[in-house]
Order: structure tokens, then sequence, then C-alpha cells
């Protein structure tokens, strides 16, 4: 079955296209199941475009996922339309009081920053002890999964001396993992960021796992069993031109970018380069949605009935 988006949401016309199983509205009603409600908390500038990388993966599933698009309460998006943002997003404070199959939270460009000094930082620490009891399943990406595991575990992040940049091999550490059902031994990941984790610093006996990495660009995939989350550091859900066209914009802004690693063919931003990640992007969001469905209970009441609401991080 198809993802359940708003007919008039650019994704829907960009999936549509792709021969993605969109679902409108009316079709969804007939339908006697109940979809696999998925949060979307977009961090990232470029919210259209992130919206649809995410919705193309989701949408991959034989199940129907219904996607609800979420934003910080009072954060203004400098990048994106505000009638956008009207029509498409609902605050966090307006939804806060729902319950939801799964999370995802985006990257943000706000890694070089020390957490307590992002505007934000406030209610999305609130959002994270919201998902113990709302949420039964999260997937961090990049700054968000750097965030989360800061929070949660006091894991910190590190300031690296040059931007990872490029196209990296990465092993697949955990075989077994439902996460990794179908995966190659190795295989290629998009790394964008300025910072990184390091493994040494996971705390012993705190449920988190390290399921996949890249010997230079160290953790990429942890799973958090204490708070039935996935960190991804790094970008399977990008696109086969997007670490090309952050190249390409530095350029234009005066900088001196290093030429992505591994990205275009014989290292010459004038070919077009080959997208080695998208089948485990597909691999990866489709074990996790199949996970949730295993393990969700079917009233979404329930979801994080037997967490403890005073706990913390």
């Amino acid at each position: 079955m198809p993802i359940k988006i708003p007919n008039d949401l650019p994704a829907f016309a960009a999936l549509e296209a792709e021969g993605v199983m969109v679902m409108r509205e009316a079709d969804a009603i007939r339908q006697d199941v109940r979809p696999l409600k998925i949060g979307l908390l977009n961090l990232m500038p470029d919210k259209i475009r992130t919206e649809t990388q995410i919705a193309r993966l989701l949408g991959a599933s034989p199940l129907q996922v219904e996607l609800t698009l979420i934003k910080m309460t009072d954060h203004v998006s400098r990048n994106t339309s505000q009638e956008h943002m009207i029509s498409f997003y609902q605050p966090w404070s307006e939804v806060s009081a729902e319950k939801f199959d799964g999370l995802v939270v985006t990257g943000a460009p706000v890694e070089q920053m020390d957490f307590a000094e992002v505007s934000y930082w406030d209610e999305l620490c609130r959002i994270f002890d919201w998902t113990r009891t709302h949420v039964h399943s999260s997937f961090m990406i990049c700054w968000g999964a750097q965030a989360a595991i800061n929070y949660f575990h006091g894991v910190p992040k590190y300031l690296l001396p040059k931007k990872a940049f490029g196209v990296y091999r990465h092993r697949n550490l955990a075989p077994a993992s439902p996460f990794l059902r179908g995966f190659s031994d190795d295989f290629s990941v998009p790394v964008s960021r300025w910072t990184e984790v390091r493994g040494a610093d996971l705390p012993e006996g705190a449920g988190l796992t390290v399921l996949m990495d890249s010997p230079e660009m160290g953790p990429s995939l942890i799973e958090d069993r204490t708070h039935n989350g996935l960190y991804m550091f790094n970008h399977l859900e990008y696109d086969s031109d997007t670490l090309g066209e952050e190249y390409f914009r530095d350029l234009e802004r005066g900088e001196r970018p290093a030429v992505p690693h591994d990205y275009f063919p014989e290292n010459n931003p004038e070919r077009r380069p080959l997208n080695r990640w998208r089948s485990h992007a597909h691999l990866l969001f489709a074990n996790w949605i199949n996970e949730i469905y295993q393990t969700t209970p079917f009233d979404l009441s329930l979801i994080g009935a037997e967490s403890d609401p005073e706990s913390t991080g």
C-alpha cells in the first residue's frame, strides 16, 4: 500500500512521476486498515526537498503510511515559504497530544554550535522526552541523531578539522539485526557533516549497539534499545545530486570546498555522479517500517503505556 500525503504537497507530484505509490485522502478512507502514523520533524533548510526524500523511502513500503509534517513551534524557516509551512506543517505543540507509530527527526545546519546554543534546543529536548511516551520508534538523522544520543546518553560530538564530505564504504557489523536484513557486507553511504560522534564514548550497558560503521568516518548507524530508536549520522536518504549541489553551492559562495570523496566519476566534477546507495536506503527504511508494524500496538493509545514519564535521559 502507498504513502498518504496531502494531494497538493509538492512531493505528491514528484513521487507520482517517479512511480512511487501515493494515496489520496478519499482512497485511504475506503481501505479498512489502520495506516502506520509516521511523523517527520523536518529541521532542514530546504524542507520541500527533504520531505520528498523521506516520503520516497517511506512510500516504498507495502504498508499504508500516513505522514504528518511537523515543525518546531516558534522557529521560523527562512528557506521555505511561509505559505508552504502553514499549508502543510503542524507545530509540535499542536500534535504533542497525539501518538505516533514512528517519528523521523532530520539533521539541521547547526552542528558547529553547542547544543544549548541552538534556539530551539529546549523544545527539542521536550520532544525527545515526548518520544518516550508518545512514539513507538524513532529514526534520527545526522545532527538530529547527534542531538538525541547526547540528550539521552550524554555522548558528545566533536568538531572535525575539515568537513566529512563524500561517499564512503561502510561495514555491516550486525547482519542478524532486523534493521540490516538484506544488507550487503559493505556498501556506500553519503556523508556530509562537520562533526562526529565516537564509538569510544558510548556508555556500556546503555542499550546502544553500533550496526554499521566506516573505518574512515566512524559509527554510522546505532540502535538504541532503551529508547527504541535508530541514530543514523550520515545520509542514505540523499538524492544522487545532493552532494554535488552542496559542492557547487559552496564554490559559488567563493569558498574552497574539497571535491566530495569518491562521488564524481574519476573525481571529475564535470561528470554525472552515480547513485550507489539508493537500494540500501530503501532497505533500511523498509526494515524500520516493518519492525514498527510487527511491534507497535494496534490501538495507538497504548503506545508508551509501559514507559515511565518521570524518567529522563
